[in-house]
């Protein structure tokens, strides 16, 4: 009887690994099983910082398949900028190392952005996509934002979970301070996503927003006017793509509304072809 449960823990513990990819270790974990869909974290965020309690609620039904990113976690930095279109390239990468022919893609902040990038530069591997507080051009960042960005350096992150994080689990704890130069400087180089790329490609995409996120809210409408949204769904079809602005939400506290967001996730993503 004592074997029950330690056979049941067992078969919960994820499979965990690093994929040679692009000149990368990324490490990985798949928890659970069904369809399969990546979660992409945020800047300077690690899978256990980004997604506590998301990765158990999707994988009731799903194949999760959680990663990090260049120079997060335990994935090393290499010589290379941080940019969208390199992270989406190794996204679509460590899909082809695991063998998945396609996925569908969660991403917060950072991970949004290249959540649309490589549904740009790789649709065939990518079904549907959920962008959560991320814009497609800078200038959909407020004011406030945006300058806070250009600002930060090591010494605002120095206690933070952030960095204690970094230090506990990165492959070169000593080197925080040159990891937040590096993001800081490949945002700055950073390129826009084209508004007729991101409109010609095929995967829906679900938006999600908080109203207090930061992300301007006439640049959240204009990403959903794109992917087919302002329509009378009643009076005609509707786009396939969704759209989500949760009340009293900023982009911090939106990762707090998981009992809110996953439902709507889930529906998102079962949901059949109209």
């Amino acid at each position: 009887m004592m074997l029950v449960p330690a056979l049941v823990s067992a078969q919960q513990k994820p499979t965990t690994g690093y994929a040679p990819v692009n000149g990368l270790k990324m490490y990985y974990e798949v928890h659970g099983s069904g369809e399969p869909v990546v979660l992409l974290h945020g800047a300077f965020m690690t899978i256990t910082n980004n997604w506590n309690g998301w990765i158990e609620e999707l994988a009731k039904t799903r194949k999760v398949i959680a990663i990090e990113m260049q120079g997060h976690g335990r994935t090393a930095d290499i010589a290379r900028d941080m940019t969208s279109e390199n992270l989406a390239d190794d996204v679509a990468a460590l899909l082809g190392h695991l063998k998945i022919p396609r996925a569908d893609l969660i991403g917060y902040s950072m991970g949004g952005g290249v959540a649309m990038q490589c549904a740009v530069r790789h649709p065939d591997k990518v079904r549907k996509v959920v962008v959560m507080s991320s814009p497609f051009r800078r200038d959909g960042v407020v004011k406030e934002g945006a300058d806070a960005l250009k600002n930060l350096s090591p010494e605002l992150f120095i206690g933070s979970p952030l960095e204690v994080d970094y230090k506990k689990l990165s492959p070169t704890p000593d080197d925080f301070p040159k990891f937040v130069k590096h993001i800081v400087a490949a945002m700055s180089k950073e390129r826009d996503l084209d508004a007729d790329k991101l409109k010609g490609a095929p995967a829906p995409m679900f938006f999600i927003f908080g109203d207090a996120d930061g992300i301007r809210l006439d640049h959240i409408a204009e990403m959903y006017r794109l992917k087919g949204g302002e329509v009378h769904g009643d009076m005609q079809p509707h786009s396939t793509s969704r759209l989500a602005i949760l009340p009293n939400t900023t982009h911090v506290t939106l990762m707090e509304r998981m009992p809110v967001i996953v439902p709507m996730v889930n529906d998102f993503l079962n949901a059949k072809p109209q």
